[in-house]
């Protein structure tokens, strides 16, 4: 059976606008056009895609049933055509890598270090992304790399993505403060009652809710502020466990236990990228690197 990709880009976009008009605005297409495209592909497949209701549509059971197929087409296309366009390109002179601020920094380090080693003439710039802005800056060639929480990501999409592991969040105090002298049964009660620091990018990823415990919250947008902040007693916060790999961060601010969670938060993280022969050795350098930091904190 022949059918399109241009069929398919128009039978997903309708599926997901409900309306021939919008999904013909995202195509830069006459509504007209978009709707003759799908009742074209009905007629091929002999299945009823959508409802028309009015000026609105509703996907039918089979309409439903072969949307998740067509997305994942349209995506291993597009995975065709980056990995096909790569071939044409020689090595990179510099790459950009996005970063989620919940990242350790010592990752990042580790990162550059081993990239020095594999390529050193090669420039690398590092930028804090939200996941927005590293799934377009990976469509649209601006980044190379991005080690991004997939907390709540979807599974369909055409970037190439390695699962890196799962960091895992406790709750941190000063040293030897006041709430660490408590019984574990009254920990939670006072943390309640005490100024929380929140990554703000654990906001922007919708973790707010799984994480927030105190109703006197402030948001902080960089790692190493909340934990100097937490050093001066001001609050607490959920912090990565593997700070305590650090000695100059645990001897001023350490970790607590409490009844109510006998583990921390864990998060998944990955590596995202683009489909493409060109990073590949550099993917394969950043991945060590990763692998050795791993390995490192395994005992934190």
């Amino acid at each position: 059976m022949n059918f399109s990709l241009e069929q398919l880009l128009a039978f997903v976009n309708v599926y997901e606008q409900l309306s021939f008009s919008k999904a013909a605005v995202k195509l830069n297409k006459h509504r007209t056009t978009i709707g003759q495209v799908i009742t074209n592909l009905e007629d091929q497949l002999a299945v009823t895609l959508f409802n028309r209701i009015g000026r609105s549509v509703e996907p039918t059971e089979d309409g439903h049933l072969l949307y998740h197929y067509a997305k994942q087409a349209i995506e291993q296309a597009r995975t065709f055509d980056k990995v096909a366009l790569s071939l044409s390109y020689g090595e990179l002179e510099s790459i950009n890598i996005a970063y989620s601020n919940i990242l350790p920094q010592q990752v990042l380090t580790d990162i550059r270090v081993q990239l020095v080693k594999d390529f050193p003439n090669m420039r690398v710039n590092f930028a804090a992304k939200t996941k927005a802005e590293v799934k377009s800056g990976i469509t649209n060639g601006d980044l190379h790399f991005a080690l991004v929480n997939i907390h709540e990501s979807t599974a369909i999409h055409s970037i190439d993505a390695t699962f890196l592991g799962n960091l895992e969040f406790l709750p941190f105090v000063k040293k030897d403060s006041e709430v660490t002298k408590l019984p574990s049964d009254k920990v939670q009660a006072a943390l309640r009652g005490q100024r929380q620091f929140v990554l703000t990018a654990m906001v922007n990823d919708g973790m707010k809710d799984k994480i927030l415990l105190s109703a006197d919250h402030e948001e902080i947008d960089q790692l190493s502020l909340i934990v100097k902040l937490v050093q001066e007693g001001l609050g607490w916060a959920f912090l990565p466990r593997t700070l305590t790999s650090s000695d100059y961060v645990s001897a001023k601010i350490q970790y607590i236990t409490l009844d109510q969670m006998k583990q921390g938060f864990k998060f998944g993280f990955a590596l995202w990228c683009p489909h493409s022969k060109q990073i590949s050795p550099i993917k394969k350098s950043i991945l060590v690197a990763i692998d050795k930091y791993i390995q490192e904190h395994q005992q934190y």
